[in-house]
């Protein structure tokens, strides 16, 4: 069956639908790496990306993002020079009543009676000014990493901004 579109599930609707332990074949997160980079050493600067709406941030997108920002960092930083941490975890489990399509699917489908959805995946739920995104580098890098964010919010749901401290 197709994934429907981002945007259905973009607004904070309902309440959180968190209680995995209730639930039955929730679908694994795609994002693969919450740290990035040099894990060792502390750095002075921190250049954060910052979501101006509350939304819900679908884990594919939070990939997304974490991939093309840290493709940037790695090629225009190098691995040593920064400390990227992704700030929000997907908690929120999404739903979808899936409808059956297709010769004798009146019969096997109830419509929208009693449609409370299977899980389809999971998203991160994010209030307006939240940091979603920071790399931590020096102050020759600054630059390149708002390059890199800047990429990356390309990818996220929300208008987002770039905090420099």
């Amino acid at each position: 069956m197709v994934r429907k579109p981002g945007r259905m599930y973009r607004n904070l609707a309902k309440k959180a639908y968190t209680r995995r332990e209730y639930m039955g074949g929730v679908p694994g997160s795609k994002v693969v790496q919450f740290d990035i980079g040099n894990l060792t050493d502390s750095f002075p600067t921190e250049v954060s990306l910052i979501v101006l709406e509350g939304c819900q941030i679908r884990h594919s997108a939070l990939e997304a993002a974490r991939i093309s920002i840290n493709r940037w960092l790695m090629k225009d930083i190098g691995r040593t020079n920064f400390l990227m941490k992704i700030r929000t975890y997907p908690h929120h489990v999404l739903r979808e009543n899936k409808q059956a399509t297709g010769a004798g699917a009146d019969r096997v489908s109830e419509g929208m009676r009693l449609s409370f959805g299977k899980p389809v995946g999971s998203a991160a739920r994010v209030q307006p000014r939240q940091k979603v995104i920071s790399v931590f580098t020096t102050p020759p890098y600054i630059d390149k990493a708002k390059v890199a964010l800047s990429h990356g919010a390309h990818k996220l749901p929300s208008p987002c901004r770039i905090l420099i401290e």
